[in-house]
């Protein structure tokens, strides 16, 4: 009896021991798919590896799925006050010796907020790339939150909202246009935060958000550069394998209602030159229905501010000489349904409505008229050749994957680029712009310059730049 007793025990242990090794979290097989070497760790982080052998630099970049697109009415600017704060000490540094021991090592590092992720970076001799993981692993879970350092921040902030958008005509334009076009898509919030929420921010919002996205399974290493991608996954699981999953929250779809006709939006503000910017809903590849829509609207955006050669620069600018400068926009990375903007400043003595009507009659001369075959090649050409131009640069192929990467779609998906723009036809290109570009999809907001004006709306990127910053020392 006790030989069959003891029997049971072994075969029990056994079986326990099995499922555990099935049940365990476990990393999974590194794969390899066109030079981009990946592998998940047992605790969820995904790590990215490009080997390249041109200089011996690396670059580093950890990428959390969490941005101003996260948060809700009352915490707006969260996710970019983190990101400072992410600095300012951890159980074993000091506020501010993260920069201090990367600058020694002859290294650069920053981060950024975006609407959909927020990231930090690293570039530095590749010697020193352990000691890279190991200080965003160490922050990554052991972050301190101090209100003596959430007070000196927060009006570090403060200072720069007023810098970038307050006082700064065309950016404060491009906020309250997005605040009007969208009504409960979530990219009607400012990444850097309404004021109002800033002043009424504190120090235990942040704990709540940091403890709530902050988790190796809610977030990506991209490392680019002179390394061997099987050491970089050692040194990945030996600093941050060892770190606790979280339960990420599962949000709601936040897909934007119905819009029953065109919007317009006033800003009354200080500047010397009036702006316009205009802009469409359209749908980009996380939520379009016919994928091939979107690269059509990728190439309609090159038609009309592809260079110099582009429709608006020679039609606009240098043919009617009706607007100092005008562009288009589109993005097609994104966790929700964006806009298709165009953007203008008119010359001097023309009527802002006068400078809208030229823009449309631009996007009506498409939809009546298909553009010729030559300027097809040429636009896709144009498009092509950017792209390939940034692989030149590991910190933007870093970019590419870490934004496909924490968007969901995939780093493979920019292998799919030059091919898919390569396809769009010219009847594609009219179709998109037949069917998006209405008036039922539009928004319009308009810098109306006050007489006291002392700044401009030149620079048309202000405003449309998806960042919410770096931080300052």
């Amino acid at each position: 009896m006790k030989r069959i007793y003891l029997s049971l025990i072994a075969l029990i242990t056994v079986v326990v021991g099995l499922l555990l090794f099935v049940f365990i979290d476990k990393d999974r097989e590194i794969e390899s798919v066109e030079g981009v070497q990946t592998q998940v760790l047992g605790n969820g982080m995904k790590v990215v590896v490009m080997e390249n052998r041109r200089a011996p630099v690396v670059i580093s970049q950890v990428w959390y799925k969490v941005g101003g697109s996260y948060e809700h009415d009352g915490i707006t600017g969260v996710s970019h006050v983190l990101e400072h704060m992410m600095f300012k000490g951890t159980e074993n540094l000091e506020p501010g010796e993260f920069s201090e021991i990367i600058a020694a090592k002859g290294g650069r590092e920053n981060a950024f907020t975006s609407k959909d992720y927020t990231a930090y970076f690293q570039r530095i001799s590749n010697e020193h790339l352990e000691l890279c993981l190991e200080l965003e692993a160490d922050r990554m879970r052991n972050l301190q939150l101090t209100d003596e350092e959430f007070i000196k921040e927060i009006e570090v902030i403060k200072e720069e909202r007023r810098l970038r958008t307050d006082d700064n005509p065309s950016s404060l334009t491009y906020e309250r246009f997005n605040a009007v076009a969208f009504a409960n898509n979530p990219y009607r919030q400012p990444i850097i935060g309404w004021m109002e929420d800033l002043n009424t921010m504190d120090v235990g919002d942040l704990r709540d958000w940091y403890q709530t996205w902050y988790a190796p399974n809610n977030a990506t290493l991209v490392v680019i550069g002179d390394v061997r991608a099987k050491e970089v996954f050692s040194l990945a699981k030996k600093y941050f394998g060892s770190l606790k999953k979280s339960e990420i929250p599962i949000l709601k779809p936040r897909r934007e209602i119905q819009q029953y006709g065109i919007k317009r939006v006033q800003v009354k503000a200080p500047a010397k030159v009036p702006f316009l910017v205009m802009g469409y809903k359209v749908p980009v590849l996380n939520t379009a229905m016919d994928i091939d829509e979107v690269y059509a609207l990728e190439l309609l955006a090159g038609l009309l501010d592809g260079g110099n050669s582009a429709r608006l620069a020679k039609n606009l600018v240098r043919g009617s000489e009706i607007a100092t400068s005008a562009g288009a926009g589109y993005s097609l990375y994104a966790l929700h349904d964006s806009l298709f903007t165009l953007s203008a400043i008119p010359a001097d003595g023309v009527d802002v409505r006068d400078m809208e009507a030229a823009l449309v009659a631009e996007v009506d001369d498409i939809k009546n008229n298909l553009p010729s075959e030559e300027e097809m090649a040429r636009v896709r050409a144009q498009v092509v050749a950017s792209s390939v131009f940034e692989q030149d640069s590991g910190f933007y192929q870093g970019m590419k994957i870490g934004i496909l990467e924490t968007v969901g779609l995939g780093w493979q998906t920019n292998n799919e680029y030059v091919e898919k723009i390569k396809a769009v036809t010219a009847e594609q290109v009219q179709q998109v712009a037949r069917k998006y570009l209405v008036e039922k999809h539009l928004t319009v907001a308009e810098l109306v310059p006050q007489s006291n004006g002392v700044e401009d709306a030149s620079t048309l990127s202000a405003g449309m730049a998806n960042s919410g910053g770096r931080h300052a020392h």
